[in-house]
């Protein structure tokens, strides 16, 4: 009897970390980049009642009796999957089509990664996320500055005032993961490396697989807002079940003990 309890609070406790999962995913609804994740469950660990081989009769097996501890959420799967891209004729925003980060020095000189390409420069005029984070590698922007292309394959290029010609200053660099599952998100819109990412490859965006760059595009999130809404009433449901499952365990309890009245 108290097992059931227990084993529904675990069950409660879980649905309450997936509710947590589908509030941050609804919360960065309208945070560029962000990719949605999902929370995974387990099943917990298996107590043997009856063992198969006890109880055999000629040469048949009666099934095993065993009685599960609950359930507990054990990680959060991100969906890499690209969200749509929308247009702000800024042209300093760059969106990702396709694979692949752009990468940010932080300040203890570490590369983080991230598919925010809301850019803007610093006083030095070098291109920088809205936190102020440099990109690697680095490209200044001139101060005379009047006009400034970024095409599909990452070429930063610039027109001077007074000046005709566009003229190179720097190449956008994309970073690739055989498993972006695998990256650590950190906040601030940046994931950093891990052994279950494996070591990122580096190149120029439309070659080896990685995406094209978009200038004057920002990626949305590719968080499906009815979905997670079903996600939520679900959640809500199995909760409230395994709160009424605590409930019964408890009127059970009560029964037994008004047997000896």
């Amino acid at each position: 009897m108290l097992r059931a309890i227990r084993t529904a609070a675990t069950g409660m406790s879980a649905q309450q970390a997936g509710v947590d999962n589908i509030a941050n995913n609804l919360a960065n609804a309208n945070t560029v980049g962000y990719k949605q994740s999902k929370i995974v469950f387990h099943d917990l660990l298996y107590q043997t009642i009856q063992a198969g081989s006890e109880g055999e009769a000629q040469g048949v097996q009666p099934a095993t009796m065993q009685m599960g501890h609950g359930a507990t959420a054990i990680a959060t799967v991100r969906n890499f999957t690209q969200g749509s891209l929308i247009e702000t004729g800024n042209a300093l925003d760059v969106a990702i089509n396709g694979d692949g980060f752009l990468q940010v020095r932080r300040p203890d000189g570490t590369v983080a990664y991230t598919r925010d390409g809301t850019l803007t420069r610093n006083a030095e005029g070098m291109l920088v996320t809205q936190s102020g984070l440099p990109l690697e590698p680095d490209i200044a922007i001139p101060e005379n500055t009047v006009e400034i292309h970024i095409s599909q394959d990452g070429l930063v290029s610039v027109r001077l005032q007074n000046e005709p010609d566009m003229v190179e200053v720097g190449q956008l660099e994309l970073a690739r993961f055989v498993n972006p599952a695998g990256l650590n998100p950190i906040g601030g819109n940046l994931y950093e490396q891990t052994q279950a990412s494996g070591e990122p490859t580096i190149g120029t965006p439309g070659q080896d697989g990685l995406g094209t760059l978009m200038q004057g595009y920002l990626e949305a999130a590719n968080v499906d807002v009815v979905q997670e809404m079903v996600n939520l009433i679900t959640a809500q449901r199995t909760y409230e079940l395994n709160s009424k499952m605590v409930t019964t365990g408890e009127e059970m309890l009560q029964i037994a003990n008004n047997m000896k009245r």
